[in-house]
C-alpha cells in the first residue's frame, strides 16, 4: 500500500501580490506567502509602509518588492497589471470601514466604503484575472472579507452591504474563472487587533461586547489569519472555489 503524500504548502517559484500591505492582515499575509516560498509583491498608497515591509521580508531570506499603488484608481490598476508577468496568488486585501448607524450614513460614506471594498476590489480582481488568462497562469485570488459579509451588526450597515456583496462576487468569480484553473475564495475574520481597529477597543464597553459574541474569548491576531491565507494560496486548497474561510473564534456559530 502507498500512502497519500499530503499536497504542499510550499509556493515557491510563485508570484504573489498582496494589496493593502502596509500593516496589519495585508503586512502578516505578505510575511505568510513570502516564508511559504513566493516573491511577493507589496502594494499600498504608502510608500515608507510597504518599503519598510518589504525590506524586512528580505532581509529573512524572503523575495519581496514594494510599488506604491492605489487600487480605488482604476487607470493606474490597469498599467499595474499591464506592464509586469501574471501573478498566481491574489491577496485582495485593501479595505476600509465608517461604522455609524445607518441614519447617520453618508453619501461620502457611502462611496468611500463601497468604492474601495468592492468597487476596486472587483476591478483589481477582473485585471489579475484577465492577466492571468492571457499569460495562461492558474492561480488562487483571495478577497479579504469579514464575519460581518455572513452576519449583521450594529453601526455596520455600511460595511455588512460591502462585505455580503465581496462574498456575492467572489462565488460568480469562482464559476466564471474556474475553467481557467482560477480559483476564488474569501476570509472572514472576526475582530483583528489591527492598528486600524485598535482605537476602538480603548472603548472598554465596545471591547466587552465584542469578545461576549467570540466565543473563544479573546480578539483575533494576524497571525490567525495567516495559515488561512496560505492554504488558500497553495496547493492544499486545489480543489476549494467559490466560498469561504471564516475565522471568527466562532462568533456566527449561534
Amino acid at each position: 500500500m502507498t500512502l497519500p503524500v499530503t499536497p504542499s504548502f510550499r509556493l515557491d517559484h510563485r508570484r504573489a501580490l498582496v494589496t493593502g500591505a502596509g500593516r496589519g492582515i495585508g503586512l502578516a499575509g505578505a510575511a505568510a506567502l513570502a516564508q511559504a516560498g513566493a516573491t511577493v509583491t507589496l502594494v499600498a498608497r504608502t510608500r515608507d509602509e510597504i518599503e519598510a515591509v518589504a525590506a524586512q521580508i528580505v532581509a529573512g531570506g524572503g523575495q519581496a518588492s514594494a510599488t506604491v499603488l492605489n487600487v480605488a484608481d482604476l487607470d493606474a490598476v490597469q498599467h499595474f497589471f499591464a506592464t509586469r508577468p501574471a501573478f498566481h496568488i491574489v491577496l485582495n486585501n485593501a479595505g476600509t470601514n465608517r461604522p455609524k448607524p445607518m441614519t447617520d450614513v453618508t453619501p461620502d460614506d457611502f462611496d468611500a466604503v463601497i468604492g474601495l471594498n468592492v468597487r476596486a476590489a472587483f476591478f483589481v480582481a477582473q485585471a489579475a484575472a484577465l492577466a492571468m488568462i492571457a499569460q495562461g497562469v492558474a492561480g488562487s485570488l483571495i478577497h479579504m472579507g469579514s464575519q460581518m459579509g455572513h452576519v449583521g451588526g450594529a453601526n455596520r450597515s455600511l460595511y455588512c452591504a460591502s462585505k455580503w456583496a465581496l462574498e456575492g462576487m467572489n462565488k460568480a468569480f469562482a464559476l466564471d474563472l474556474a475553467a481557467h484553473g482560477i480559483r476564488s475564495n474569501t476570509i472572514a475574520p472576526t475582530f483583528i487587533d489591527t492598528p486600524l481597529t485598535r482605537p476602538f477597543f480603548q472603548d472598554a464597553a465596545f471591547k466587552a461586547s465584542v469578545l461576549d459574541r467570540i466565543k473563544l474569548g479573546r480578539l483575533g491576531e494576524v497571525t490567525d489569519l495567516m495559515g488561512a491565507v496560505l492554504f488558500l494560496a497553495s496547493d492544499a486548497s486545489a480543489l476549494m472555489t467559490g466560498t469561504s474561510l471564516v475565522v471568527d473564534g466562532g462568533w456566527t456559530a449561534d
